[in-house]
């Protein structure tokens, strides 16, 4: 008799139904398991017998075979091993069998029999909603896999618990969902003085989710500027917040099983490989793009990245998906990021400034920019210089306007185009402006007559492509509805302009 338990293999963040098959034969005593595990599956033998003998049963002196179907499919990861020791006592009749059948379990064993939380809970527990099965998992993980809503979850300390679950002599009470701290510590843009023009273009990204770049010399505050943008965003709302988590769930990332509700701010170091940036790996895992998918993305010092790493997020930025094309996988994890980038004018830092004696201008500003490639560039909506911080600035009391005040106007805008965007059907779901295509474009972000004969005339002197042609209708749109405005003026038309990036000493 086959004892069978359902449980899950991640493709991305999809959780495919696997099932594990027990059999107890006879002949000579042996635990074999197959179906594709890899390394950490194949120990999972070792960790259920420990396991079992901590309980006081002893795994049975005979054959002992567990298949995980279907065999083609690679399985990896730990929390194969609650379902293996489900399937193993079901088939020593230690748990009923039919019963088992009804639930999708996952879960890493501790030798002393403790269930021990794993990544990925919350796609599989959605999967398993989907399908109208049941949930087994740690109990830690319990107010992640509440998320799912609509399924029964039996949410274990121990194996000897849910053993004691199903014989009648325990009960395991349904977790609830959980929430992560709302309490934040958020930069305040009232800790910078002087800088005006790069806090204006900070609150244009904010408010239609645009790319920004920010040139300037060692010390303006790049850093500073970018790390206060989550001040300024709203917070994820109930649909975002549940697909922001799932990645960071199989990503293994959610701290306590609580759901995210603030976006993701990742800003990984420039010497971060291809792999770490856009994904992939031996697993092929999420990267720092989907890790900060409806959130932010900041490269500092972005010639310092490798340019291959760097190519590689043309893709990604146009579609709002990173594609990870292995030998052995091939997943696709989203990515709608908001990209905010940082970097020098040249390699000394000093290009612009006279003082500095920048000796091999302007040539060292073309060979570090040249490190950029055009497309890239073409891709990123806003580009502003942001000037040294002079010695009198710093001395100015602190601005009457913080993040507070400007993040109320960024939500009035998001609210606009929230409410612009909720006729379109759900195939083509867009939340800011930066996400709308030319088409829609056409309908939502046509200039008044002077604006559109200045973006014309605009576009043949400065060379746009059509990339960035419709970059500065959807950046003129963003400034129209920071406006509260319906109509894109050549007000907003010559702002929008004025942000793209013509050339170096332009």
């Amino acid at each position: 008799m086959v004892a069978r338990v359902r449980t899950v293999a991640f493709l991305g963040i999809d959780a495919l139904e696997v099932e594990a098959q027990v059999t107890i034969a006879s002949g000579l005593p042996a635990f074999t398991v197959v179906g594709l595990p890899d390394k950490a599956v194949a120990e999972s033998r070792e960790r259920v017998r420990a396991a079992l003998t901590a309980m006081g049963l002893a795994v049975p002196s005979r054959r002992i075979t567990v298949n995980l179907a279907p065999a083609d499919l690679l399985k990896e990861g730990s929390h194969f091993d609650l379902p293996i020791a489900l399937g193993l006592l079901a088939a020593m009749d230690v748990l009923p069998k039919d019963e088992l059948e009804h639930y999708v379990a996952l879960g890493e064993l501790a030798l002393d029999g403790s269930v021990l939380p794993v990544a990925g809970v919350l796609p599989a527990a959605v999967g398993a909603a989907s399908r109208g099965h049941g949930l087994i998992c740690a109990a830690a993980s319990g107010g992640e896999a509440a998320w799912a809503g609509g399924l029964e979850i039996l949410a274990t300390p121990s194996l000897l618990a849910i053993i004691n679950h199903f014989k009648g002599t325990q009960v395991l009470s349904p977790p609830t969902p959980r929430l992560a701290d709302e309490r934040s510590n958020f930069l305040d843009l009232k800790d910078i003085k002087g800088q005006e023009t790069a806090k204006r273009a900070l609150e244009v990204a904010a408010a239609g989710g645009h790319n920004l770049l920010m040139i300037g010399p060692p010390g303006a505050g790049k850093s500073m500027l970018a790390s206060r943008l989550p001040s300024l965003l709203p917070p994820l709302d109930p649909a975002e917040a549940l697909e922001v988590s799932m990645i960071h769930s199989v990503a293994g990332l959610l701290r306590n099983g609580e759901l995210m509700r603030q976006r993701p701010f990742r800003d990984p170091h420039h010497s971060a490989s291809l792999a770490a940036l856009v994904g992939g790996g031996l697993r092929a895992k999420p990267g720092e793009l989907s890790l900060a998918h409806l959130g932010v993305l900041f490269l500092d010092e972005l010639p310092e990245f490798q340019r291959a790493t760097l190519e590689a997020l043309r893709q990604p930025m146009e579609s709002g998906r990173a594609v990870v094309a292995r030998a052995n996988a091939h997943v696709t994890y989203p990515a709608r990021v908001q990209l905010i980038a940082a970097m020098n004018p040249c390699r000394c830092g000093y290009l612009d400034d006279p003082a500095q004696g920048c000796g091999r201008a302007p040539r060292c500003g073309q060979d570090y920019q040249s490190k950029i490639s055009g497309p890239l560039f073409d891709r990123i909506d806003l580009h502003i210089d942001v000037p040294a911080v002079r010695a009198v600035d710093l001395t100015l009391p602190p601005p009457a306007e913080g993040s507070a005040e400007v993040a109320a106007r960024v939500a009035t805008a998001r609210a606009r185009q929230r409410a612009r965007f909720a006729r379109l059907p759900d195939d083509r779901r867009i939340r800011t402006n930066a996400e709308a295509d030319g088409t829609l474009l056409d309908d939502i972000a046509t200039p008044d007559p002077d604006g559109k004969k200045l973006l014309n005339d605009a576009a043949e002197r400065m060379r746009l492509s059509a990339r960035g042609y419709h970059r500065v209708l959807r950046v003129g749109r963003t400034l129209a509805d920071l406006d509260g405005s319906d109509r894109v003026s050549r007000m907003h038309i010559a702002e929008a302009l004025s942000y793209r990036r013509i050339g170096l000493g332009s």
